[in-house]
């Protein structure tokens, strides 16, 4: 089992930055961020392998978010740069047994319990 626990999200006005970190419990492989914004579905935001060396992003936050790792402290970052409110959700972290990163939900076997991140216009 893997425990993750997120921390650093809040309100911040458009335009500005916030950086969001996921610790384990343990080693992960591959990890990656989902977000969920009110009546949404869950949806990927980005996706890192085990190494830390290849990264996947969805379309919306391509050039604005980036995600990292220190697998010596094994925790996960997001950093989000030129927030908007449409990026206003719930951040989930999660845990894949795979090497590779994916941005299949499915995929996943371990998640956080979420952490409220608020883009105010």
């Amino acid at each position: 089992q893997v425990q993750l626990v997120e921390s650093g999200g809040g309100l911040v006005q458009a335009g500005g930055s916030l950086r969001v970190s996921c610790a384990a419990s343990r080693r992960t492989f591959s990890m990656g961020w989902f977000r969920q914004a009110p009546g949404k579905e869950r949806e990927f935001v980005a996706a890192i392998d085990w190494s830390g060396d290849s990264t996947l992003y969805a379309d919306s936050v391509k050039g604005r978010f980036t995600i990292s790792r220190d697998n010596a402290k094994n925790t996960m970052y997001l950093q989000m740069n030129s927030l908007k409110p449409e990026d206003t959700a719930v951040y989930y972290c999660a845990a894949t047994l795979l090497i590779g990163a994916t941005i299949h939900r499915s995929e996943y076997n371990y998640w956080g319990q979420g952490m409220q991140v608020t883009v105010s216009s």
